[in-house]
């Protein structure tokens, strides 16, 4: 018998995988000018975080049967991807759904989106599989909850009274208490740390952590599976990072939460962060300006162009104070169109659009453009493209809102000729730069009087001998400082306030743009604006008793603060440079 040689086996696993690769890639660019030549909207569906609220509005035969799959729901707007225009299958599912009274903004996709999307109808048939009220937290259990919590400690001692709950209806009263407690405390963000022994709990309030409780470590996957589901996340996903959301009603509040999950050495963290809607209805009264910044903003909010840049760190405040601006041009005569991401708080009369893969800041603000809007809010300037899109905006005729990653006001300008900005326009275009932070409010109920020691009674008078128009600092010099009590769980503060500086863009400040945009300089020529420092606002809120020093100086850096308002001046003023360390913290 004739014997073959030995041939070795082709492996051609790696080929077929490049091939189909090459073939989505092809149909998603297909895809892409298909959409823009019918006038729709395109998305690739594998990039998006589905909203399950939204995927459950058309039962998944229907779906599956006229090629349409749901992804994003607000209020009556639902989002829609379909695969083509012209099946009749698909058109009447789309008049069904408008007959059901939603508004509906049509997406065209690839058949891997929508197969995609039919997938996330798997997550959904788990949900349902368990027990019913076990996937979903009961918003009455919750309020309930609430009602019996006032401090931290209460949120441990309700978790440890369910451990002897044996059955899937603990891992909905755990999600329900972690939730009650975190709006009780009202809390902003909850975090799910895995360790190696345990699982922290934790809430920020007022801007600081604090440990609530440990969990046990075999509740742990259970939870953040069911939160997950609840986010519209992906189960099987723990190695990617993902964000969803979902939202339920107390009493008469929507409560909306933001989810995001990171794969970590121990397991998934999470951290939800609980949008409160009250802050829709924020006063620009409530920011607590400064006189003389509140006479600059009223000016600023009258011009009928221009970019308002507020800059700051993450949880500054920066968006807060955006909605505050947008409610007081709000006028029924004006449109208002926002870019956000996420778009966080709605407000009535105003047009909020939200990012997504294919509908970035850059993109969507072009978009914007067209549809005739008199004043815009971009959410963030990221890039170069976001940057001069928003330029342009503010130069033919549009009042552009906007926020920037910066340390301060005066580091927004070469912030954005780092982007790429041409450093000539920026003071035709901008029209005024503020820079924010947030302090803890004193607790009025417990906060103690004293006369400050004679190194915090220099340090005040260092920051405020330049400021403006003169401040007189009373002697002796009574101060507060925080004690703790029951109203504020003991931490001796209850509730946040801003502190602000800012920049506006008149010719000193243009020319010193062009000629120099190092800091000290153009601080220097905006001297004679006499807008209070972020140091100098925050220094006389601490001698009205609004907040203390020392949480001054947690979030503002004061030792810094004298060479940057005088730049001229080399003096000390009688301060060392262990004065200023010894009030670091």
């Amino acid at each position: 018998m004739l014997q073959l040689p030995y041939m070795k086996k082709f492996d051609d696993s790696g080929l077929h995988t490049q091939m189909s690769d090459l073939r989505q890639r092809e149909e998603e660019n297909l895809m892409q000018s298909l959409a823009l030549q019918y006038g729709y909207k395109y998305v690739n569906l594998r990039g998006y975080t589905i909203n399950p609220e939204a995927l459950m509005k058309i039962p998944e035969l229907k779906s599956r049967a006229g090629q349409v799959v749901a992804f994003e729901l607000n209020r009556r707007l639902l989002s829609v991807a379909i695969h083509t225009h012209r099946d009749q299958k698909t058109k009447q599912l789309l008049e069904e759904l408008e007959a059901e009274g939603f508004e509906l903004l049509i997406y065209l996709c690839s058949t891997a989106s929508l197969e995609h999307g039919y997938s996330r109808y798997a997550d959904q048939k788990n949900a349902t599989a368990v027990k019913k009220g076990v996937l979903d937290i009961n918003p009455d259990d919750i309020l309930k909850s609430t009602k019996s919590i006032s401090v931290p400690e209460d949120v441990g001692v309700a978790l440890m009274k369910i451990r002897t709950i044996n059955s899937q209806r603990r891992i909905s009263e755990t999600i329900e208490l972690i939730f009650a407690g975190a709006l009780a405390l009202k809390a902003s963000d909850i975090h799910i740390e895995p360790e190696e022994e345990v699982i922290r709990l934790r809430y920020r309030i007022d801007g600081v952590l604090l440990d609530i409780f440990d969990l046990e470590q075999q509740l742990y996957g259970r939870i953040i599976s069911r939160l997950k589901l609840l986010s519209g996340m992906i189960l099987n996903e723990r190695m990617e990072a993902q964000d969803g959301r979902f939202e339920f009603n107390l009493a008469e509040r929507k409560i909306e939460v933001r989810a995001s999950i990171i794969p970590g050495a121990s397991g998934e963290s999470m951290v939800m962060r609980l949008l409160d809607p009250t802050v829709a209805s924020f006063n620009i009264d409530k920011l607590m300006l400064n006189p003389r910044l509140a006479k600059v903003m009223d000016e600023q909010l009258k011009r009928p162009n221009g970019l308002v840049i507020t800059t700051g760190p993450t949880g500054s405040g920066k968006t807060t104070a955006l909605y505050a601006f947008l409610r007081a041009v709000h006028q029924p005569e004006k449109k208002i169109i926002t870019i956000e991401n996420p778009v966080e708080y709605k407000i009535d009369g105003i047009v909020q659009t939200q990012t997504s893969p294919d509908y970035t800041f850059a993109s969507g603000l072009r978009a914007i453009l067209r549809q005739d809007p008199d004043i815009i809010m971009v959410g963030e300037i990221r890039d170069r493209e976001v940057a001069e899109t928003a330029i342009h905006a503010a130069q033919t005729g549009h009042l552009v809102f906007t926020t920037l990653h910066t340390n301060s006001a005066v580091g927004g300008f070469p912030r954005l000729i780092d982007l790429g900005v041409d450093s000539r326009i920026i003071g035709s275009a901008v029209n005024i730069m503020l820079g924010q932070r947030l302090v803890r409010v004193l607790c009025d109920k417990c906060k103690i009087q004293y006369e400050a020691t004679p190194r915090e009674k220099s340090l005040i008078e260092a920051i405020l001998q330049t400021y403006p128009d003169g401040y007189i600092i009373p002697n002796p010099l009574i101060i507060y400082k925080e004690n703790g009590c029951d109203v504020c769980n003991h931490t001796g503060f209850k509730g946040r306030v801003g502190v602000f500086e800012a920049i506006v863009i008149d010719n000193k400040v243009e020319e010193a743009v062009i000629r120099d945009p190092r800091e000290h300089i153009i601080m220097e020529a905006a001297v004679g604006q006499k807008i209070p420092t972020i140091a100098q606002d925050g220094m006389v809120k601490v001698m009205n008793g609004v907040t203390s020093l020392i949480e001054l100086e947690r979030v503002v850096d004061l030792s810094q603060t004298k060479g940057r308002e005088i730049p001229e001046t080399n003096d000390s003023d009688n301060l060392t440079t262990e004065d200023f360390s010894s009030h670091i913290v």
